[in-house]
Parts: C-alpha cells; structure tokens; sequence
C-alpha cells in the first residue's frame, strides 16, 4: 500500500508521507523553461506529453510521494465549452456565459474536450518514477467553479455585486457542474488516478446558504467518489468550521489551510489530515521552516496526517527550500 494511503486508509500515524500542492510548475526552472515556449496555458495542460513530463518534474527532483496531475481546474467550464485563458499576471479570464450552450453540451463532448487529460493518467500510471507512489487527480467544487464562471475573472481581481441575484442560473449551473464533475472525476479514476482531490479555493467567500452551497454539493461529488473506491481528499479553503464540514461531508482526508489553528482543529477532528503550512514559511530561511514544519508535525504525531501546504507552492519559493522540507520531513521521528 502507497504510504499515503496508509495514513487514509490504515490511518497510520507511524509515516508522514509528504507532497505539495501544484508541485509541477512554476517554481521549477525546468517547468519555466516549457512554459517560455509554450505561452498558452490551457493548450499545456490539454498536451499530454508535455504534462506528463511536467507532472514528473518535482518526482524526479524531489521523491514526493504522491505526483498530483498538472492540469487544472478550470478545464470544466472549458470542456462545458466556456472560453478559458489565463493572462499573464492576471489569472483566469472567462468568456460570456451561454447557459443554453452549456446545457447541449453532452457527456460525449465533455470527455473528447478532456480526453487528453484521461491520456496524461492513462501514460502516468504505469511509470517507473511513480512506483509504490499515488497519482492524484483533482477537480474544483461546485462552488468555486461557479464563482469562475459567472464571476468570469478570479476573486481576487473583484467580485461582481451581482453574482447573487439570479437564482434560477445559479440553480441550473450548479445542476450542470455536479453532472459534469462526476463525469470528469470517473474519467479520471478509470484512467488511473488512485486519490481525487476536490479543491473549493473560494470557499471562505460563502456567507449563507452552507447547505446550498457547500455541504450538499460536495458531499454529492464526495459520495460518488467513494462508490468508485477511491479515496477523497477535500480542501474546502477559507472556511472557518472544518469540525461541522468534516461531519457533514466525510472526506477521507482534510486538507488545512493556514488560518487554521492544528492545535484547536485536532481535539475535534476524527478523519486524516493534510496540510497546513503557509507556503510563505518558505520564502522565509531554513531555520524557520524547520520550525514551522515540525510544529505541524508534533502537534499531529499521533493522528494520521499528509505533510503538505495550506495552499499551493508560491512561484517565486526556491528550490532548495523545497530540499529542505522533503528533508525535514523524512527524518522527522
């Protein structure tokens, strides 16, 4: 058994496996060097010989335990046939939202636009470099795709005042985002990928309606997984009650992000744990990423936990801080 799933499935405690969110890429010189040549991002992605070397790259360098799929999760609206393109320094920018063209969209279309993403898992799980290792495949929740399409840039550069007020094309995306997720995330699994991991980025942005917006359409996508046997991680970011999330929702694994207080989070939490350490530790020095990594590693010594970050690997982190960590980790006793 993969050490990670040791920890899900075991729940061991006597490893810390260790991986990093959107390890392949861009903090990698060798990442770097593709990209320069190839500038159009979701063509990348969608090239499986390119991703799959990029995917590799950070297995290579570092032996992670798990290699996560370079891809993305936008590749939904984009296989719902929404325009998708991410401008330098600014991120994701979508295109006008046709409700009645994203609704003719069948299961069919949606697995052609992606069938390179099934053949990056298909050629990965059978590589030498990932033996003994597990292969993540991942999809964005209902929520945050939402935010993404109907908000058609990311949060971060404005949300739109209007984003609520029309219920009935909320309704009706949400219905065809839970299609169309399973249908990505089946895909996935039957060409290999042994973990799915469902990323809510924008879930701290929820105010109301948890139900409607949170709980009720991850545990949907969470239930399927589990009938596919496979095992689910959810990092719904930015939520201030993991405990009651946890409850409702029953991932196999947490992920943590790093506003979270491990100390108070682990007196209540009965699943494993993943994550948790602000990429910014490293950007800082060595001494102080020690001290940071074996703090989260003290404080869940004896309940089953992934060493990995609170959000994804900061482009401007150094490689060997990345040394450094994997290092840290692996002789941590």
């Amino acid at each position: 058994m993969t050490p990670i799933k040791e920890c899900l499935i075991n729940k061991s405690t006597k490893i810390n496996p260790v991986w990093l969110m959107r390890q392949a890429g861009r903090y990698l010189p060798e990442f770097k060097e593709i990209r320069k040549v190839n500038p159009d991002f979701i063509k990348l992605c969608l090239d499986h010989t390119l991703a799959e070397e990029i995917t590799l790259q950070p297995i290579k360098r570092f032996g992670f335990d798990a290699a996560i799929i370079f891809s993305d999760i936008l590749m939904i609206p984009h296989g719902m046939g929404q325009t998708v393109e991410f401008k330098k320094n600014f991120g994701p920018s979508l295109g006008a939202l046709e409700l009645n063209k994203l609704a003719s969209v069948s299961d069919k279309d949606l697995t052609e636009k992606l069938s390179p993403v099934y053949q990056l898992l298909s050629n990965l799980k059978n590589s030498n470099d990932l033996k003994n290792k597990d292969l993540i495949g991942f999809v964005g929740a209902p929520w945050t795709l939402l935010v993404y399409m109907v908000n058609k840039i990311s949060p971060k550069n404005g949300l739109s005042q209007e984003f609520f007020k029309d219920e009935v094309i909320i309704n009706e995306i949400l219905g065809l985002l839970d299609k169309f997720i399973k249908i990505h995330i089946e895909n996935q699994i039957k060409a290999g990928a042994t973990i799915i991991q469902i990323f809510d980025s924008w879930a701290g942005l929820i105010q109301n309606d948890f139900d409607k917006f949170l709980y009720n359409p991850t545990l949907s996508l969470v239930n399927h997984v589990k009938k596919l046997g496979v095992p689910v991680i959810c990092f719904p970011r930015g939520i201030t009650d993991y405990i009651k999330f946890t409850k409702i929702v029953k991932p196999s694994m947490i992920n943590i992000d790093y506003n979270v207080d491990p100390e108070n989070l682990i007196k209540s939490l009965d699943v494993p744990v993943q994550g948790g350490l602000d990429p910014k530790i490293l950007l800082s020095d060595k001494e102080n990423l020690r001290k940071q990594i074996n703090r989260y590693l003290n404080i869940f010594k004896d309940h089953p936990y992934v060493f990995n970050l609170g959000h994804g690997i900061l482009p401007e982190t150094e490689v060997e801080m990345v040394y450094e960590l994997v290092e840290t980790v692996r002789n941590y006793k």
